[in-house]
Order: structure tokens, then C-alpha cells, then sequence
């Protein structure tokens, strides 16, 4: 029986729910959180994360009502759980930030939430200026009696995630209570039934995103895995095993990105039970290199800030399918459907119908986009895909769908089969305007070091793998591609550079 799940198959959601109640239940000597962020590592307990989490909030009730937004601009780190718990154990709204924001997506963020507090520490202050009162939480606690966790049911708010802005401006997804308990099922599957003996997670994405904060942190909490802290100013192959050794870590969320260095690098890290991606699909290439590299199949899983955490493939339960993400999560009703809202086993929008217990309650403020998202009974992720039995196949973002010469072409299929050539680093598909076509294939290229691969030899080398039509008729060579700070290609700035050749 998966967690978050009765016997049944059907989410196990008692009427009264706190998040910060469903972290903390567990004996106090039991290890919590391992802190690699100072010089030695330190062990935190159950107990003592929950002595941090009460100081807070007993600093918090002072001046925070239940359903205020309270910020969390903090790294990895113990003090960044007890800040989220402190504010979910009062009633009141987390709103995690990240480091690595300019002020203009600080300022946007907290204005649009309502921020007036963000818990920090000394370098977050100085990033927030005015914007907000910073509180740092090393000195924001107050000693005193335990204190109770607020009433909360499963749809009481707790937590507004940003999007990461790559389809328009960043919009606010509002979660309740019971968004920890709908990632459990997918969390669990993508790690290989996650909770054997002497499982330890850990991931590099930063913990102020969905995919740190409730794909690897909280989780692991609830299901009483340790969690390692240990804040990457930048991702290194070296300074990944070194975390992976110190920490004693045997399950990572690797972000794609992450992976593909790791790659490059040509770097072995043996010893890990299980190894978990998301974010955008992988290929056979690194499907195949992670056997080596690990000993195992690394499992894709699928999902949004809206909606988390609906599809994963389970090395342990079944077999991975190249260019698949995996099948659906029990508990999440995941379809792909038609324009009439309709499923389909063709082509079409991948889906999660309502009563997914991590969907959001809906954007902040934003009432017609909230509608806009849903189509009937479905919302509807933005993503294309298509059924290969009980697989799911991610064809690309619909704003991402090529079309040319009234073929409809998939631009992570030709990623993928680039990503084979041992001369690619990383590469970014689109289409550029055509007007004999309406588009053309173009892709952007990253080679690998010490690799002079040109545009003709990987022209034949999809020529030869892929359909006649779908190869990349154009080939620009960069040093880097736009990212999102999770590691995903930004497309639409790809996109824009292809359009702006296009009217050259």
C-alpha cells in the first residue's frame, strides 16, 4: 500500500489536517534532517527540528494571523523546514523565495502575495531590502511552552508556490493542507517504494521550489526519511559526490540538467538506491548511461506547480520506456484529452482530473485564469501527450508543438536523439517560421568539450534515427542555453531567437 493511500487505493485524508503536525509526528530521537552546510556535519532529530519550528512560532503569533503570507527566503537548510513548519503550525501561508531572485522577482512575487514578513537570514535580508521586513531566524524565536498546531483542514490554504514564469508571468498556485499527502504515492513510486532501512534523500534543486519542497524535503519528513541540507551555490559533479558521501545519501532527485553534467563529466556514483528525475523527459541515451553510471534505472516522474506529482515510472515495479514518463500515480486520475475535454487515445493535452489531492485550490487572485486552466473536469497541464498502452508519452508543451508541412512534430523526441551523439552537451528544439512550411525544425546546439561536431553530421545522425521529416534543417552552435533556475530550457527565448532569423 502506497502512503497517503487506504487500502482501496483512495487518498487516506483525515477531515482535520496540519502539514506541520504530518512532519513532526515522529519519535524526537529519530534523525530529521542532516546538515551539511557548515564545515562538519551535523545530525538535527525530530526533536530538535520541532524545538526550532515552536520558537518561530511562537515569534510568528505575535504579529502573523492565520491565512497571512509569510515569506521563506532561505537555502537549504534545517532553519528553512522549521520556517515553512512554523508558519503552517500557526494557520498561516508560506510563500518560498529564492536566493537567486533580483529584486524585480522579489518585488513581484511578495507584492502580488501580500508579503509584509520573510523569515531569512543575514544574505536574504540584503537581498529583500525594503521590499519586506526581514526576520532572521537564528535570533526570531521566542522559549516558551510547546504550542498547539492551529485547526487546519486539508483545503485550508498553506503554501503559494510561484510558477517559474516560462509561459508568461509568474502566477501564484495556492495549496492546501493536503498538498504533502498528494505527492506521497508519486514520491514513494520514483524512489523505489521510498522508507527501506537506511534510505537517505537529497536533491540539488533548490528547496524554494516545488520540486525541492514537496517532491524531496517535506516527504521525506512525513515519511520519517532523513533529508540532507546542503546548499550548491553552483552544481559540480565533484561537489555532488561529495554530499552524496558525507550524507550517507541513497535516494537523489537529480533535476535533467543535473544529470546531463554528471554525464559529461563522465562521473560514477555507485552505491545509491535509487535516483529520480522530472522536469522535462530523458532520452534512451540517459536512460542507458544512468544504468551504468548508478546500477539502476533512474525513474522519471511528472507533474507541475499546479498539480504535482501525477506520473512516475518505478524501477522496482516496472520496466522504463524510453521517452515515456512513467504511468499514472495512484490516486491521480491523469488522462490525455481532446479540445472537447474529452479522452483520447490519441494526441492531445495531458490531464488531471479534479480531486487529485495536489492540485491547487487555484491561482492567487486570479480567478479567470484559475477557470482558463480547466477544461470541464480536467485541468489541463499545457503539455501534449499520447498513451503507449499504460504509459504516458510526453510529445512537448502545446506552445512547443512544431508544426511543418502539416506534419505535427514533438520537439523532445529530437532533443532526445540528439542528446545521443557523443559530441552534444545539451540542445533546445523549436520551430522557426517558414513560410513554405510554416515552420522548420531548429536547434540549438551545446557541444560537449573538445567536441568540433558540425550541423550536417547531426542533420544524418537524426536523418537516420528519426522520421524523414522531422530532422533539423537548421543548427545554430552556442556556448550555453537559457534556463530556469530549475534547469529547464527556456523555449520561448529559443523560440524568440529563431523567430528574430526568421524576419532577418
Amino acid at each position: 500500500m502506497l502512503p497517503g493511500l487506504d487500502q482501496n487505493g483512495q487518498w487516506d485524508i483525515p477531515a482535520r489536517l496540519n502539514m506541520a503536525a504530518q512532519c513532526l509526528a515522529h519519535p524526537a530521537d529519530a534523525l530529521a534532517v542532516v546538515d551539511l552546510t557548515g564545515e562538519t556535519r551535523r545530525d538535527v532529530t525530530f526533536g530538535a527540528l520541532g524545538e526550532m519550528t515552536d520558537d518561530l512560532a511562537r515569534a510568528l503569533v505575535q504579529k502573523v494571523q492565520p491565512g497571512d503570507r509569510v515569506g521563506v527566503l532561505l537555502s537549504q537548510s534545517p532553519w528553512c523546514a522549521a520556517a515553512h513548519l512554523a508558519i503552517w503550525k500557526i494557520g498561516a501561508i508560506s510563500v518560498p523565495l529564492f536566493k537567486l531572485f533580483k529584486r524585480d522577482a522579489l518585488s513581484s512575487r511578495c507584492g502580488d502575495a501580500g508579503v509584509a514578513l520573510v523569515l531569512t537570514d543575514d544574505e536574504g535580508a540584503a537581498l529583500l531590502g525594503d521590499l519586506a521586513e526581514p526576520w532572521l531566524v537564528k535570533q526570531a524565536g521566542v522559549k516558551g511552552d510547546p504550542i498547539a498546531f492551529a485547526d487546519t483542514g486539508p483545503d485550508d490554504p498553506a503554501v503559494l508556490i510561484y510558477t517559474s514564469g516560462t509561459t508568461g508571468s509568474p502566477k501564484g498556485a495556492l495549496h492546501g493542507h493536503r498538498v504533502l499527502t498528494g505527492h506521497l504515492p508519486g514520491v514513494a513510486l520514483s524512489h523505489d517504494h521510498l522508507g527501506q532501512a537506511g534510505d537517505c534523500l537529497w536533491t540539488p534543486a533548490d528547496w524554494a521550489w516545488i520540486g525541492g519542497l514537496f517532491d524531496v524535503l517535506m516527504p521525506g519528513l512525513a515519511l520519517g526519511v532523513p533529508v540532507v541540507a546542503a546548499r550548491m551555490v553552483k552544481f559540480s559533479p565533484d561537489g555532488c559526490a561529495d554530499v552524496i558521501a558525507r550524507g550517507d545519501v541513497r535516494n537523489v532527485f537529480f533535476p535533467p540538467t543535473a544529470l546531463r553534467m554528471l554525464k559529461a563529466a563522465n562521473v560514477s556514483l555507485p552505491g545509491l538506491r535509487s535516483v529520480a528525475s522530472g522536469g522535462e523527459p530523458l532520452g534512451a541515451e540517459m536512460l542507458n548511461w544512468g544504468r551504468g553510471a548508478f546500477g539502476l534505472d533512474i525513474n522519471e516522474f511528472y507533474g507541475q506547480t499546479e498539480c504535482n506529482m501525477v506520473a512516475s515510472s518505478c524501477g522496482a515495479d516496472f520496466p522504463a520506456k524510453a521517452g515515456c514518463i512513467g504511468k499514472s500515480v495512484p490516486g491521480h486520475d491523469v488522462a490525455v484529452v481532446d479540445e472537447t475535454g474529452q479522452p483520447t487515445l490519441d494526441e492531445g493535452d495531458v490531464a488531471v482530473r479534479r480531486g487529485s489531492a495536489s492540485m491547487m485550490l487555484g491561482y492567487w487572485n486570479r480567478p479567470d485564469e484559475t477557470a482558463a486552466k480547466f477544461r470541464g473536469d480536467w485541468l489541463i497541464t499545457g503539455d501534449r501527450g499520447l498513451w503507449e498502452g499504460d504509459y504516458l508519452r510526453f510529445v512537448g508543451r502545446e506552445d512547443d508543438v512544431i508544426t511543418s508541412a502539416g506534419y505535427r512534430i514533438g520537439p523532445a523526441e529530437i532533443e532526445d536523439c540528439l542528446m545521443m551523439h557523443p559530441g552534444v552537451a545539451t540542445v533546445g528544439v523549436v520551430g522557426k517560421p517558414d513560410a513554405l512550411r510554416t515552420e522548420v525544425v531548429k536547434a540549438y546546439v551545446v557541444r560537449n568539450a573538445g567536441s568540433d561536431v558540425g550541423a550536417e553530421e547531426l542533420r544524418n545522425w537524426v536523418k537516420e534515427r528519426l522520421a524523414s521529416y522531422s530532422y533539423p534543417r537548421e543548427i545554430t552552435f552556442l556556448e550555453a542555453l537559457p534556463m530556469t533556475v530549475t534547469g529547464k530550457v527556456i523555449r520561448k527565448e529559443l523560440k524568440a531567437m529563431a523567430v528574430a532569423e526568421g524576419a532577418a
